[in-house]
């Protein structure tokens, strides 16, 4: 039969199609149909790996509609399709379902229909649909993103149509417990105690990816979030045999939600509630209101809690774009150690920064979506696009950064809808002032990380000169222009000065009070950058025809670095420290540095010997 609609729900549709523009805020749902409200009914058992059940409707037309086009793996049966009482043709191309509407619908006629379907669900992705035994006990899940929601359901996978509402109705073999999205509505014993069946009520816009199951012998535990504007529930589900670990963690959460309320605002779904579910998969996954949980950690329970802000509340308009999703959700999890657990936050960011540079390329945007892999690259999506929010804090301010993002989840045209980056850009620029076109080009756009060179020196004036250059990993970005940190100290004094990074070899004169004895660049890790080094120079050195190597001692790639008066074609030279000759060329200088390649050359000490026709200057080098 089709979903028969009772009038409750009816009623609170319409007055969500009233209030709701006809569009999405954030985007234009595909295929000529905006999804309003799901009604899934299904019929599972955590020791099958089979699902049977229906998939009810409700939607309006955006553009003339004689076929409904969903998304459905081959390996589903679709048993029929009902509208208003009468089957409905259908048929079946590759993973799609296509199904003839009995007339054309004009735009903006809303109707409804009813998918009945079963089968066996092979696992795609991070294993969409999948049974296991975890700690024991026989469980079901689904993980869906960033494609398997078609593995399980008839579903209409676009980002960019959020469904408005959902009833889910699961019947399960007792005594198994199903955990869902929303609020448990009601609880009902059918065939004479054997079989139970959990009524969940949604009622905020959800992506299709984030709608989940988790069933299993699971014990419940509820406890009160109380928040200054807000009081809801938090439900956790887990096994009998980690009931105590599950309950410390979800502690945790009571001490993390309050951080993040602060800083970007109330929790998203706080007329219904937020919850945890034991799965088996190795990870955690985000699903609307009720996080599946793969392990019960501190780190993984701050991640998937912040995805309820940042992507689920505000979902990445594309998969080009996921790390607005994992970014801000690793990002949030480091804040977790900033303002609750500090010991933690300096070793954090220092090991983000280690496993970001670990590589020389890779971008922020995922310019290959259809690999699962490079979507959720640990490396890119997560660690970097942690960083690269950290950097955005670092240029723009605290008061900005904040406020940017509190007003990025606030926007109606994006809250509890799809968003780019360029959008989250233009909130930052708006609640800073600045220009961060340049930034994101460098940061989002392009690949790689800078490694920094400073040479510094002081005279008995107190004058400090310094030059710094940089070299990046990747051809992508010539030069990150940021601003740079470096604490100067000496004496038991120190001073930190932040540096404007506009140009190569780019030079700076300033006055301390102190004699230093030491120069640490980016003493707080603000910066993703890696192969620093930092010299002392005599003050002589600046603005002379002296000859400067770097690195020294090198592996092959060398820069010399030459005062202001080296210009044009330069005659070099390599030779042994016996005076043999091991290398010659020509070069021309350029932002008064010259490259050479030392690769070819054994291990040991070199004289390297440039000359022009006024001047002739040498400097000593280990190849090691």
């Amino acid at each position: 039969a089709q979903v028969v609609y009772d009038h409750a729900v009816l009623d609170e549709i319409a007055w969500r199609e009233r209030h709701t523009p006809l569009m999405l805020r954030s985007g234009e749902p595909a295929h000529g149909f905006d999804l309003h409200h799901l009604d899934l009914r299904w019929q599972v058992d955590a020791t099958v790996a089979a699902i049977a059940g229906s998939v009810g409707l409700r939607f309006t037309a955006t553009a003339p509609l004689d076929e409904l086009r969903l998304d459905a793996a081959a390996l589903l049966t679709i048993d029929s399709v009902v509208h208003h009482g009468a089957p409905l043709p259908f048929i079946r191309v590759d993973d799609r379902l296509l199904i003839t509407m009995p007339a054309t619908l004009a735009p903006g006629t809303v109707d409804s229909l009813t998918v009945h379907y079963h089968g066996n669900p092979e696992s795609s992705g991070f294993g969409s649909f999948a049974t296991g035994v975890v700690d024991g006990e026989p469980l079901l899940w689904t993980l869906s993103q960033p494609y398997g929601a078609k593995d399980w359901w008839p579903c209409k996978q676009d980002l960019a149509d959020k469904i408005d509402s959902l009833d889910i109705q699961v019947s399960v073999p007792a005594p198994q417990v199903v955990a869902s999205n929303g609020l448990l509505v009601a609880t009902d014993t059918l065939d004479g105690g054997a079989t139970m069946r959990y009524h969940w009520r949604h009622r905020y816009p959800i992506a299709y990816y984030l709608i989940s199951l988790a069933v299993g012998p699971y014990q419940v535990y509820t406890a009160p979030v109380q928040l200054p504007t807000d009081t809801f529930p938090m439900v956790t589900y887990t096994l009998p045999g980690e009931a105590g670990i599950a309950q410390l963690v979800a502690g945790d959460v009571l001490q993390q939600m309050p951080l993040f309320t602060q800083l970007f605002g109330p929790y998203p779904f706080a007329r219904e509630k937020y919850g945890h579910a034991r799965f088996g998969w190795g990870g955690g996954m985000e699903h609307q209101t009720m996080t599946s949980m793969g392990a019960w950690n501190y780190e993984l329970a701050a991640h998937e809690l912040a995805h309820q802000w940042f992507g689920n509340k505000v979902t990445c308009g594309s998969w080009e774009d996921i790390w607005l999703n994992e970014g801000f959700a690793t990002y949030l999890s480091g804040l977790c150690y900033e303002f609750l657990a500090p010991i933690y936050w300096a070793g954090w960011k220092r090991g983000m920064v280690n496993a970001i540079t670990s590589e020389p390329d890779g971008s922020v945007r995922c310019t290959d979506t259809t690999t699962v892999a490079r979507l959720f690259s640990a490396r890119l999506s997560y660690r970097k696009g942690a960083m690269v929010l950290h950097m955005l804090r670092w240029v723009v301010g605290d008061s900005a950064f904040f406020a940017g993002c509190r007003s990025y989840l606030n926007d109606p045209q994006l809250a509890y809808g799809t968003a780019r980056t360029h959008q989250l850009r233009a909130h930052l620029e708006a609640a800073s002032g600045k220009d961060l076109q340049g930034f994101f080009a460098d940061w989002y756009e392009g690949q790689g990380h800078p490694g920094y060179r400073v040479l510094w020196a002081q005279d008995a004036t107190g004058q400090v000169r310094l030059r710094m250059g940089q070299r990046t990993s990747h051809s992508s970005v010539p030069l990150f222009k940021l601003p740079v940190p470096l604490r100067f100290s000496g004496g038991g004094r120190d001073s930190l000065l932040v540096l404007d990074h506009q140009q190569h070899d780019q030079e700076f004169t300033f006055l301390l009070p102190f004699a230093v004895d030491s120069v640490l660049l980016d003493p707080d890790t603000w910066l993703i950058s890696a192969g620093n080094e930092v010299l002392r120079m005599p003050s002589a050195a600046f603005g002379s025809d002296r000859l400067l190597a770097w690195p020294n001692p090198t592996d092959g790639q060398l820069w010399l670095h030459l005062g202001g008066i080296w210009q044009g074609a330069v005659e070099w030279t390599v030779h042994t420290a016996d005076g043999r000759s091991a290398l010659q060329g020509t070069a021309v200088v350029v932002d008064q540095r010259v490259e050479l390649s030392l690769v070819t050359l054994a291990a040991g000490h070199y004289v390297v010997r440039m000359q022009d026709a006024q001047r002739v200057a040498q400097v000593h080098v280990l190849r090691r």
